[in-house]
């Protein structure tokens, strides 16, 4: 296993909002990692009591201010864009990290069960970065856009219909973003983690699926949650200045 590597001033003096940023998984290491690298941070999660808990743990780190918001509603995103500059008197990046899953084979699968991985995953990642990219522009332009997307959203996986219809497109919005966004020195970039180990993944996935799919990996096993949020950080820095319209894969699966 890599070693944890210490913050170099990637992100310093950025203010970065990340979303869905409560619990264990990739959002609070995008948020952690953001942080060690100097950013403020606005950490953003549906699920207000943990990401209150988040907030008490990274404020450890540096400035973080906590914005309870539901990707799916329209108004509580553009409430967490004018909190976040509201607070810290604008943003720079923003990391697009909501989404929802789940397993269900397409001849079982209810409408229901379609749109609602569909509204959080893609849905939410187009209202986010709505309201960024118009934020952005008022600001004077400039700004990151990181979108996390998936593997799936390029290759099959039993039961993973909506989930990688929903990533798929992710990256097609990413990609038509960057075009839109580029006369406004805007970058918006995603990327495609495989499996990213977390205590809540491990609970709700079953020990042979686990381990089929760390055997689909180059190394063997599956990625750390702070091993994808490096990537994030890289693409958000200035370090990636000429960079937009990819998604980067944090995994040996891609096309």
């Amino acid at each position: 296993m890599p070693e944890y590597p210490p913050g170099r001033g990637l992100l310093a003096g950025k203010v970065v909002v990340v979303t869905a940023a409560a619990g264990t998984g990739i959002g609070s290491a995008v948020a952690r990692r953001a942080l060690e690298e100097g950013a403020s941070v606005v950490v953003s999660d549906r699920h207000e009591r943990r990401l209150a808990a988040t907030a008490a743990e990274l404020a450890e780190l540096g400035k973080v201010h906590a914005i309870p918001c539901d990707v799916t509603d329209e108004t509580q995103v553009q409430a967490l864009i004018d909190g976040a500059s509201g607070h810290f008197g604008r943003i720079d990046v923003l990391v697009n990290n909501a989404g929802l899953g789940g397993t269900k084979s397409i001849l079982d699968m209810t409408d229901e069960e379609w749109s609602r991985v569909l509204d959080v995953t893609l849905g939410g990642t187009f209202r986010c970065t709505r309201a960024a990219l118009r934020r952005f522009v008022e600001q004077g332009g400039g700004g990151v856009i990181v979108n996390n997307a998936s593997v799936v959203g390029w290759r099959a996986q039993a039961g993973q219909a909506h989930y990688a219809a929903a990533k798929a497109g992710v990256m097609a919005l990413t990609r038509c973003a960057a075009i839109d966004a580029a006369e406004h020195g805007i970058r918006v970039n995603a990327v495609a983690p495989s499996l990213a180990m977390h205590p809540f993944l491990a609970k709700v996935t079953s020990d042979e699926l686990l381990e089929r799919l760390e055997r689909r990996e180059a190394f063997g096993r599956a990625a750390q949650p702070w091993e994808v949020a490096n990537v994030m950080v890289f693409l958000a820095s200035d370090y990636a200045s000429y960079l937009t319209g990819e998604t980067v894969s944090v995994s040996s699966q891609h096309p």
